[in-house]
C-alpha cells in the first residue's frame, strides 16, 4: 500500500516539478526581456515587471508541494530524535495532520481570496487578478494532497528510514 501512495505522490511531482521549470523559463526570459528593453531597446515595456512577480509567486507555491513531496523541507529533529522511536512516530504523524490542516484551512479561504480577485485588474494588459491570486489555493491544495500521500507512504518513518538515504549513501 505504501509503493501506492508513494508512486501517485511521484507522479504528481513530476508533473509540478515539471510546470514549476516552465514557469522559471518564463521567468528568466521575462526578467531579460525587461532587462534588454530598458538598456538596449527602450521600449517602455510596462509588463515584464508585474509578469516576473506573479510568474514567480506562481513558481515558489507549487514548489512547496514538491519539498512535501521528498521531505526536503528544513524540520528540526534533534528533540524529537531523542523521543522512544514509537513516541518520535507518533509526533510525526500529528505534526503531519496539523500541517495538512494549515494547507486545507489556507485553500480554503484561498478560493474567497481568488474569488475577491476577480473584480480587480492586475497591470498587465487589465487582466483580472483571479489567476494570480489562484496560485495560493491551487498550491495549497496541491501541498494538502502530497502531505496525505507522503504521510501514508511514511507514517512516521521519515526520519528513521528518510526516502533519499540510498542517494546519499550512493554519493558517498
Amino acid at each position: 500500500m505504501s509503493n501506492q501512495f508513494a508512486t501517485a505522490s511521484a507522479r504528481i511531482n513530476s508533473v509540478v516539478e515539471g510546470i514549476v521549470a516552465a514557469l522559471m523559463l518564463a521567468l528568466v526570459l521575462d526578467v531579460w526581456l525587461g532587462v534588454v528593453d530598458r538598456y538596449y531597446f527602450h521600449w517602455q515595456l510596462p509588463w515584464p515587471e508585474v509578469l516576473a512577480r506573479y510568474l514567480m509567486i506562481w513558481a515558489a507555491l507549487l514548489a512547496v508541494s514538491s519539498g512535501i513531496a521528498r521531505r526536503d523541507h528544513i524540520g528540526l529533529t534533534a528533540f524529537v530524535m531523542m523521543l522512544p522511536k514509537n513516541v518520535r512516530r507518533f509526533c510525526l504523524i500529528v505534526m503531519d495532520v496539523l500541517a495538512l490542516a494549515l494547507f486545507v484551512y489556507v485553500a480554503w479561504f484561498g478560493i474567497s481570496f481568488t474569488q475577491s480577485g476577480a473584480p480587480r485588474q492586475a497591470m498587465i494588459f487589465g487582466a483580472s487578478l483571479a489567476p494570480f491570486y489562484a496560485a495560493i489555493p491551487v498550491a495549497a491544495a496541491l501541498s494538502a494532497i502530497q502531505l496525505i500521500l507522503v504521510l501514508f507512504r511514511d507514517l512516521g518513518t521519515q526520519i528513521d528510514d528518510p526516502p533519499f538515504l540510498t542517494e546519499v549513501e550512493d554519493a558517498s
